[in-house]
């Protein structure tokens, strides 16, 4: 049993709104996620438009299983050209407002075209109306949610928004629900912002009943012993994703001052979980019927309002160790900002530790940033940057650019300290430590990612480990004394998690939740979800079918934009070794990784002179007919 797909399709240029379905046939092979808008763009988006432009398709998707009253089912996942990369766009958020959106029966969600002034989108149903917000634009997220449920006169409104960093085209600009939950990378909140739409508004409605309860009930009844005899989800619950930053700086591979090194022995503490959870912490938030409860929320009186939630680890790192930022305050002011400006924080730190490290190398002078003093750990300057970033103002308007396309600009030395893949800032888990996932961040087709495939370190534990035996499900058999070789079983390793992953991602699952390795629920949990849930009697090898499915759809798409094996590359600087701290002399071999591509390539069946996949690979997939 799958369903049909009810697709709804807003012309955003002609106000048109109309209902498209995409038969269950069809819809059990492009399951949702941006596997469905990825269908939706390939069949209908001309090659090579602008992804600012009319043009560009932008898709919201979640999948059949989204809302189902079991932990880490509620993602949504926006599909789009993107303006930061000029691939395809991935970028995945959580919370209530995806389980909702499902609720109000739509499977995904079409914006084309751009509306002649500023409007929001109000879906109740089947009833759905644009309405103006010219009152919204120029707006931060917190200003913006309360002012349209008192608009609606509705305090339960679930609310999906850009703020000014996306009115003002910044490339990772991103689309923040609930004020603090981000569709985060890849810039696309840029995209809506160049479509004048400023927000999706949902009434709550009932979500619909599950196929098999009693069924689904199993996966849930044992969740509180799961979780208390799961370390990592039980730290989750602790300290949230932030709890291993400690960790990682005692290793040695914490980036740290634009991965110049991964030691920040003078910061790391300050900035911890445990040191958010003794301090400023007040609550810890959750998504929709979501038992671990990952999510920070902290306060700190007159400078951080609860209501924009608290760091992740990925913030913490690119808005503190990324830039020498010794305080859990300004780290927590920093996120506040990106969430109230819409601001992507992976790439706007990246972006920011880029400018100090140019800014100290003298690449940049005082003259160019109107008298500012961009060394790291510089926090006041920090925190305006990042409002200069959002509203295009000086320095600022470059910036926004990303560290890429800013480094062209500044030219000369500037191209070696950009950290980015396909012009996407580094996310913060080092590749010199985890070097299969530092081919993943190479050849991922949206850029560097670390949700898209497992870590190194769960090959590390014994045998007899849930992590070594849920991955034993995947085929993956070989274990590691440590976790940095990168030989052919490592690869596939990569590859195997990789479409795991990717299914993941297309159903709307939570990467925290489930997993192969070290999460809540493992592969046949899976199964079971998905024949409970919606009667979907499916297997693991279709599921990693589909998986495999979305990743060459993808990479189909970046071919015909213009993307090759030539852009899959890492940055120089992680080839160098470390000069201080626990890692010192740890780099990533060079011809160790070159290997290692070109085994990627043959284990993915694509050709190894383009890195693309080959029409072979493709029909074997039943993409035949993007060939057309």
């Amino acid at each position: 049993m799958f369903p049909d797909a009810r697709i709804l399709d807003i012309d955003l240029t002609n106000q048109k709104i109309s209902i498209k379905v995409l038969p269950s046939e069809l819809y059990r092979q492009y399951p949702g996620g941006s596997m469905l808008g990825l269908y939706l763009i390939l069949k209908e988006m001309a090659v090579g438009i602008d992804p600012l432009s009319p043009e560009n398709m932008l898709v919201f998707s979640v999948s059949p299983l989204t809302g189902l009253p079991v932990s880490g089912t509620s993602r949504i996942v926006v599909t789009t050209k993107s303006p930061l990369t000029g691939t395809i766009g991935d970028s995945q958020a959580g919370g209530f407002f995806p389980a909702y959106f499902k609720a109000n029966g739509w499977d995904a969600l079409v914006f084309r075209g751009k509306a002649s002034e500023p409007v929001y989108l109000y879906i109740d149903g089947d009833s759905v109306t644009l309405k103006p917000a010219h009152h919204l634009w120029g707006k931060v997220t917190g200003d913006v949610e309360k002012m349209v449920k008192d608009e609606l006169g509705d305090q339960h409104l679930e609310i999906a928004q850009i703020g000014p960093a996306g009115e003002n085209l910044v490339n990772y600009a991103c689309i923040i629900n609930h004020c603090n939950r981000a569709n985060g990378r890849n810039g696309t909140g840029a995209v809506m912002g160049s479509k004048n739409l400023k927000a999706i508004v949902l009434k709550k409605r009932n979500l619909a009943r599950s196929f098999d309860q009693e069924g689904l009930s199993v996966l849930s009844r044992n969740i509180k012993n799961r979780i208390e005899t799961n370390p990592a989800i039980a730290g989750l619950g602790q300290h949230g994703t932030n709890g291993d930053l400690d960790a990682f700086n005692e290793l040695g591979f914490l980036p740290t001052k634009n991965w110049t090194t991964g030691w920040f022995p003078e910061g790391a503490e300050q900035i911890t979980g445990t040191t958010m959870s003794e301090t400023i912490l007040v609550d810890r938030d959750t998504c929709y019927a979501c038992a671990v409860r990952c999510k920070r929320v902290v306060e700190v009186p007159g400078k951080v309002d609860p209501l924009y939630g608290g760091p992740e680890y990925e913030t913490a790192a690119a808005l503190g160790s990324y830039c020498g930022i010794t305080s859990l305050e300004v780290v927590s002011q920093a996120n506040q900002l990106c969430n109230m400006y819409g601001l992507d924080t992976i790439s706007c730190g990246g972006t920011i530790a880029f400018a100090m490290e140019c800014f100290e190398k003298g690449l940049l002078s005082k003259e160019t940033t109107r008298g500012l003093e961009l060394n790291f750990g510089n926090h006041e300057v920090m925190l305006r940057l990042i409002e200069m970033i959002a509203k295009r103002e000086g320095i600022g308007d470059l910036l926004a650019e990303g560290s890429a396309r800013a480094a062209q600009e500044i030219g000369g030395e500037a191209l070696e300290f950009t950290m980015s893949v396909k012009g996407q800032e580094l996310p913060a888990h080092m590749p010199q430590f985890k070097p299969s996932v530092g081919l993943i961040y190479a050849v991922n087709p949206f850029g560097a990612d670390h949700q898209s495939s497992e870590h190194d370190p769960f090959l590390t534990t014994g045998p007899e480990t849930q992590e070594r035996r849920w991955l034993a499900q995947l085929g993956v058999w070989k274990g590691y004394k440590d976790t940095y070789e990168l030989d052919d079983e490592k690869v596939r390793f990569a590859f195997d998690t990789q479409c795991y992953f990717s299914i993941l991602d297309t159903l709307g699952l939570c990467q925290f939740v489930w997993g192969p390795a070290w999460e809540l629920y493992g592969p046949s949990d899976l199964i079971s979800l998905c024949k409970a849930g919606i009667g979907w009697d499916t297997s693991l090898f279709e599921l990693m079918r589909i998986g495999e499915r979305r990743i060459n759809m993808m990479r189909f798409f970046n071919a015909r934009e213009g993307f090759s094996k030539a852009d899959d590359n890492l940055p120089a600087r992680l080839f160098k070794p470390f000069l201080d701290g626990p890692s010192k002399g740890v780099c990533l071999n060079k011809e160790v990784f070159s290997e290692a591509l070109e085994t990627y390539y043959q284990f993915a069946g694509w050709d190894t002179q383009t890195g693309n996949p080959t029409p072979a690979t493709l029909r074997k997939l039943s993409l035949g007919w993007v060939l057309n």
